[in-house]
C-alpha cells in the first residue's frame, strides 16, 4: 500500500474515552482525552502508573483486546478515523505507518530468529521489497542506530546482545518502513542511565532524519524535557495539563503537575532543609474515582462544594492559547508561591566506623565453554580491590552501570557469597569468609537488604503482619508472641502504613506499600547496615519521594548506615553523604557528594553525570555520550578498565592507559580518583551540570 500524502496533523485524538468490561461492571480507563501530534513533532505523555498512558497508545494501535473498547471520541491518523477502518486497512497501517516500541525489548524479538531476518521481514511484508533490498535497508538502519559491526549484528541472535543493543534493534525494526508516527512506551526504563542517554539522543536524531512524529510515554520528566516539543500530563485517565515544554515546566497551571515536580530531586536540593514532598493519599482505582476533580482528595488547593461538583473541562490559560489546564481554580492559585517546607530535620551526627572493607576481591571461575563444561577455566573478576569504610548514620551511595560489580559486593557483604580475598570488618569482627548459614543471628540481623523489586521479596501466601513477625522470630526479638505482635505494629507505624495492613495479603498492596513492608522487615532486627539495592527504581516518582524520605527518617532515628546502590544520580545527590563510583569491579572515584558532583571528575563519573536527565529548563548540561558497551568482566581490557570508552585517553602520554591499571590517588582530602590523568589535566575539567541561578 502506498503511503498516504497528508499535510495536516499526523495524529488527532479527540475527546477519547476507553473502557474495559468485566462481568460485573465497566471500568473507565481513559476519559475525555484529547491530544494532537503535528508532522515531525514529539509529544510527551507523562503520569503515574495506572493513569492510562499505555491504554491511549493501545487505542491508537487499535489493540485493546477482547474486553477493551473505545466508548467515546475518535482517533484520527492523517485525517482518517482508525475506529472505522477494516482489519485489513489497519494491518496495512500498523508497522508501516504507525510503529510502536515497547518497554521490554525481548518481548518484541523472536529468540529463535536471527536479527537480520527479523528486520528484513518488515519491508518485505509491508513494502514488497526483494530480499537483497531488504538486507541493504536493514544494514542501513542498524548503522543508523549506531550499533557496532552491523553485519555481525544482523547475523546474531537476540540473546547475544546486551539490553541496550536489543532496544536499538527494536528501534531499528520500528524504523524499517519509515513510519509517520512512532509510539515509544517507556523505552528506556530497564536500561542504564548511560545507555538511556545514548538511546534518547538516537531517538531525537532519527526523528530529525526521518521526519517521524513521536508520542513518547514516560514517567521520567527529565527524559520528556530532553526529547519532546510538547507535553501532556495525565492523571487517573484524564489529561490534566497540556502545552509546550517551556510552558508546562516553567509556568505549570495544574496542582498535579506541581505535585509531580515537588516529588523529584532537582540539582542542589538539600534532603534536610528541602525534603521531597510526596503526594499525599493514594491514586484512585478506576471504579472508585471521586466526584468532580479526580485529583481533589490529594490536592492542596481543594475546595469543598466547588472542586467536587460535576465534570471539569479543560480550560485555556489566558496568557498562552496552546496551554490548557483541567482545574476550576487554576487562575486563582499563586503558582510562584514558595513551597511550604515541612519541619527542618537535623541530620544525625555521623558516628564511628561500622564497616571497613580492605582490598576486597570477588572472582568467579567459569568454564570457557559454559554449556558443555569443557575447555579452560576463565576467571570473572567481579570485584577488584575494593577499599572503603562506612560510618554510623552515614549514607554511602554506590553507583555505576549494570555489570560493574555493585550487586556482587552486596552479596558478599550479606554472606550470600564469600570473598576471594581481602577483609570485611563489621564492628571489628571479620565476616568476609562466613557464609550466611554460618553467621550468628546478630550478624544476620545487623546487615539487612531492601531489594529493587518488592514483588519478588514477599511471600504471596502470608499476611503482611505474619511476614514481619517471622523476621522478628528469626532475629530472636521479643520473648512472646504478643511482644512480637506489638513490635510488628510499631514497625508498621515506622514505615507509615496503617496497622490494619497487618491482616492484608501482599496482592492487596500497591508497589510502594509492598516496598514499605520490605523496609519494615529489613529494620525489624535493629539493623546496623541496610543495603538498599535500587529500592525506588521500580516505583512511580511520587511514591519514590515517600519511600526515599521514609528511609532518611528511619536512618535519623535508628542511626543506621545506609549503603544505597543506584544508577539514578539525581536521587544519589539528594540522599547520600558520600558517593562511590564503580566500573568493571573497580572503585574509580570515592568522595563526599559535593566532591563527586563537582570537577575534577573521573572521566567515567563525568559521563555518568552528563547522562542524567534533569527536569529543569534552567539547567545547562555538558553533552557527553559514552561510545560502546561496558566490556565483559570475563575479558576485561588491559590497563585501565575504562580506557576503551574514555574521551580523555589521548591526554595521557606513552599509551599508559593501555598498559597499567591506575592507582587510586587523593585529589583532595577524602576524595580519591583512580586515573592516569595528570593533576593539571584534571584541573582543566569543567562543570557538567550548571544551574543557571548559581
Amino acid at each position: 500500500m502506498a503511503k498516504m500524502d497528508y499535510d495536516g496533523p499526523i495524529l488527532e485524538i479527540d475527546k477519547l474515552s476507553i473502557s474495559f468490561f468485566t462481568r460485573l461492571f465497566e471500568i473507565p480507563a481513559v476519559m475525555d482525552f484529547s491530544v494532537t501530534v503535528q508532522p515531525g513533532e514529539a509529544v510527551g505523555l507523562v503520569g503515574e502508573s495506572g493513569c492510562g498512558k499505555s491504554t491511549v497508545a493501545l487505542g491508537v494501535m487499535q489493540d485493546l483486546g477482547k474486553n477493551g473498547a473505545i466508548v467515546g471520541g475518535s482517533i484520527k491518523f492523517k485525517g482518517q478515523d482508525l475506529g472505522k477502518m477494516s482489519m485489513e486497512e489497519l494491518r496495512d497501517i500498523r508497522g508501516s505507518e504507525i510503529a510502536m516500541i515497547y518497554q521490554e525489548p525481548m518481548a518484541s524479538l523472536n529468540p529463535a530468529m536471527k536479527i537480520g531476518k527479523q528486520l528484513m521481514e518488515v519491508p518485505m511484508i509491508h513494502q514488497g521489497l526483494s530480499k537483497e533490498d531488504a538486507y541493504a535497508r536493514a544494514l542501513q538502519v542498524v548503522t543508523d542506530v549506531k550499533l557496532p559491526d552491523p553485519e555481525r549484528m544482523l547475523n546474531s541472535f537476540p540473546h547475544q546482545l546486551s539490553g541496550g543493543q536489543q532496544q536499538r534493534i527494536v528501534i531499528a525494526m520500528a524504523l524499517m518502513s519509515e513510519p509517520a508516527l512512532l509510539i515509544l512506551d517507556e523505552p528506556t526504563t530497564a536500561l542504564d542511565v548511560t545507555v538511556e542517554a545514548a538511546i534518547v539522543e538516537l531517538v531525537r536524531d532519527l526523528g530529525r532524519k526521518y521526519g517521524t512524529s513521536m508520542l513518547f510515554i514516560s514517567h521520567n520528566l527529565g527524559l520528556i524535557l530532553e526529547t519532546c516539543d510538547r507535553i501532556c500530563v495525565m492523571y487517573s485517565g484524564e489529561a490534566v495539563e497540556r502545552g509546550s515544554i517551556e510552558a508546562v515546566f516553567d509556568d505549570m497551571q495544574h496542582p498535579y503537575t506541581q505535585a509531580l515536580f515537588r516529588s523529584i530531586p532537582l540539582p542542589g536540593a538539600n534532603k534536610n532543609t528541602h525534603p521531597l514532598v510526596a503526594i499525599p493519599g493514594n491514586f484512585p482505582l478506576p471504579h472508585e474515582r471521586p466526584p468532580g476533580c479526580n485529583f481533589g482528595p490529594r490536592c492542596d488547593y481543594f475546595e469543598e462544594g466547588r472542586c467536587d461538583q460535576g465534570a471539569i473541562e479543560m480550560g485555556v490559560v489566558p496568557s498562552d492559547d496552546s496551554h490548557f489546564s483541567r482545574c476550576v481554580k487554576f487562575q486563582e492559585i499563586d503558582w510562584k508561591a514558595p513551597i511550604s517546607v515541612g519541619e527542618q530535620k537535623e541530620k544525625a551526627k555521623v558516628g564511628e566506623v561500622v564497616l571497613k572493607i580492605d582490598n576486597l576481591k570477588k572472582y568467579y571461575e567459569v568454564a570457557a565453554n559454559a554449556i558443555f563444561g569443557g575447555g579452560d577455566k576463565k576467571v570473572v573478576k567481579a570485584n577488584e580491590t575494593l577499599t572503603f569504610e562506612a560510618r554510623e548514620s552515614e549514607t554511602l551511595a554506590i553507583v555505576g552501570e549494570s555489570g560493574c560489580g555493585k550487586s556482587t559486593f552486596a552479596k558478599v557483604l550479606m554472606g550470600l557469597e564469600t570473598a576471594t580475598d581481602g577483609t570485611i570488618e563489621l564492628d571489628g569482627r571479620n565476616i568476609e569468609h562466613i557464609p550466611i548459614e554460618q553467621r550468628d543471628t546478630k550478624t544476620v540481623s545487623d546487615i539487612q537488604m531492601v531489594f529493587q523489586n518488592p514483588f519478588d521479596t514477599l511471600n504471596p501466601s502470608m499476611s503482611v503482619g505474619r511476614q514481619i513477625i517471622r523476621a522478628l522470630e528469626i532475629f530472636g526479638i521479643g520473648d512472646s508472641e504478643s511482644a512480637r505482635k506489638a513490635r510488628m505494629l510499631e514497625l508498621l507505624d515506622l514505615v507509615k502504613l496503617p496497622r490494619a495492613f497487618a491482616e492484608r495479603m501482599p496482592r492487596q498492596l500497591s508497589g510502594g506499600q509492598k516496598q514499605r513492608v520490605g523496609i519494615a522487615r529489613a529494620f525489624a532486627g535493629g539493623a546496623r547496615i541496610v543495603v538498599a539495592d535500587e529500592p525506588v527504581s521500580a516505583l512511580d516518582v511520587s511514591v519514590q519521594a515517600a519511600v526515599t524520605d521514609l528511609l532518611m527518617e528511619i536512618q535519623r532515628n535508628e542511626k543506621t548506615t545506609l549503603l544505597f546502590i543506584s544508577h539514578d544520580l539525581s536521587i544519589v545527590r539528594y540522599l547520600s553523604d558520600r558517593v562511590m563510583v564503580m566500573y568493571l569491579g573497580h572503585v574509580v572515584e570515592l568522595g563526599s557528594t559535593d566532591q563527586v558532583f563537582a570537577p575534577p571528575y573521573h572521566p567515567y563519573t563525568e559521563a555518568l553525570l552528563s547522562a542524567v536527565p534533569i527536569a529543569d529548563t534552567s539547567v545547562e548540561k555538558k553533552h557527553i555520550v559514552l561510545e560502546g558497551d561496558i566490556p565483559s568482566a570475563m575479558n576485561p581490557p588491559p590497563g585501565c578498565p575504562f580506557q576503551t570508552r574514555c574521551r580523555w585517553k589521548s591526554e595521557v602520554p606513552g599509551g599508559l592507559c593501555d598498559k597499567e591499571v591506575p592507582v587510586a590517588r587523593d585529589v583532595a582530602e577524602g576524595h580519591q580518583i583512580k586515573c592516569h590523568l595528570s593533576d593539571e589535566k584534571l584541573a582543566e575539567m569543567e562543570m557538567v551540570i550548571k544551574v543557571a541561578a548559581e
